[in-house]
């Protein structure tokens, strides 16, 4: 089999290795290649190509039984072509999160949205809402009107909630909470906490993370 153009300096793995250590720890290029000892400029190329293989593939069926989570992140990003200031007051990118609630899997991540989208519009304008169809999806109160199974609320005029609502808002919170550790997971990859990639750079860095994320769950 003939290749075309320059061979890599690296073997794959020493590749795949490469993009996976920039997104755990973050460095920046300059810090980066000499580890590898390649030039900045290989190493970038290396990020720029890998990056969008490495990259989660959306789930495009689910079962009859099946019941997802939604909930999104914000990923404070340099890109402000592609950020706004959001509520931690850091430019930054709003990312939709689905994931499998019985596995815990990441099955959809929605396309990076400016941080200050709320996370009603972020899920339709996205396309996370569009991938998982009529899946019953569970979301918290920032959802309404998406047809996700969000919790009760207090009508006007009333002061509590009956006993059986409190008790099942308590149940939605606690099967809820598992989206708030996978992100936790998510984010202990250090390019999560600021992203310099530019363009599409902090989606593929996402869907990456979300597949390594899936790889470690599935053993």
């Amino acid at each position: 089999m003939v290749h075309r153009g320059r061979p890599w300096s690296l073997p794959l793995e020493d590749r795949v290795l490469l993009v996976t250590t920039y997104c755990r720890i973050n460095l920046t290029l300059r810090q980066l290649a000499p580890l590898f000892g390649v030039s900045k400029s290989t190493a970038g190329r290396v990020i720029t190509h890998l990056g969008p293989l490495l990259a989660l593939q959306p789930r495009k069926r689910f079962a009859k039984d099946a019941v997802l989570i939604v909930d999104g992140t914000l990923v404070p990003t340099r890109d402000h072509t592609i950020a706004e200031r959001s509520k931690n007051y850091r430019y930054s990118t709003n990312h939709q999160v689905v994931i499998d609630a019985d596995t815990r899997l990441v099955v959809v991540v929605g396309r990076p949205l400016a941080g200050n989208r709320n996370d009603c519009k972020a899920w339709e304008e996205s396309g996370a809402k569009d991938a998982v169809g009529n899946t019953v999806t569970i979301a918290d109160g920032g959802y309404p009107g998406t047809g996700s199974v969000i919790p009760h609320r207090r009508e006007r005029g009333q002061s509590d909630l009956p006993d059986w609502k409190e008790e099942h808002n308590k149940s939605h919170k606690q099967v809820r909470a598992r989206v708030q550790h996978v992100f936790a997971r998510m984010k202990t990859w250090k390019i999560l906490r600021d992203c310099r990639l530019k363009g599409d750079g902090v989606h593929h860095a996402m869907l990456g993370i979300a597949r390594m994320h899936n790889l470690v769950l599935a053993g």
